[in-house]
């Protein structure tokens, strides 16, 4: 188990540094993707499928859709040339590399993972939400004040500022 791990760990810290110094934002948004999943997979190594099943469904699932839509919608860093480039083979490789190196590393971690018998009962989705918005009502504040800066910063990027030429040419 402690291979598996590791190899999750080495794919989620890849993914994450192509997304940070990746130029253009729909690639480092696809890369920070593969980097949740990547610790989804960490997360079901470390015996927790339920929130290994919410990274997923949650983050790479719903916010980084999100995020990819704003992105778009916004066309932040699109050209037609490089729009181009995304359809060459090699601009595919390390992705492709490194999703099927992390599908490798799931589907052999659950072969060899023992079989886990319940315990006294299964967690119930309110017991997951007392417990979010009592125990850790502040981790849930801090994500939701990053993700709201992210959309917010997404957003004055995307603005494109008209330049005035002359203040009687100015166009309101």
């Amino acid at each position: 188990m402690d291979v598996f791990f590791y190899i999750a760990a080495v794919v989620a810290i890849i993914s994450t540094i192509m997304a940070i110094s990746g130029r253009n934002a729909i690639h480092s948004l696809l890369f920070l993707i593969l980097s949740l999943l990547a610790i989804s997979v960490i997360f079901y190594l470390l015996s927790a499928p339920f929130i290994a099943a919410l990274e997923v469904i949650i983050y790479a699932g719903a916010i980084m859709v999100l995020f990819i839509f704003v992105t778009m919608m916004l066309n932040i860093g699109l050209e037609r040339e490089a729009e181009k480039k995304w359809l060459k083979p090699r601009m595919w490789i390390l992705p492709s590399v490194l999703a099927a190196v992390l599908l490798i590393n799931l589907i052999m971690a659950i072969k060899s993972l023992p079989q886990i018998t319940a315990g006294t009962g299964a967690i119930q989705p309110k017991q997951v939400g007392i417990s979010l918005f009592s125990t850790y009502l502040l981790g849930v504040e801090i994500a939701a004040i990053l993700l709201m800066a992210g959309v917010i910063g997404a957003y004055h990027l995307g603005s494109q500022k008209k330049k005035v030429k002359h203040r009687f040419l100015e166009i309101k």
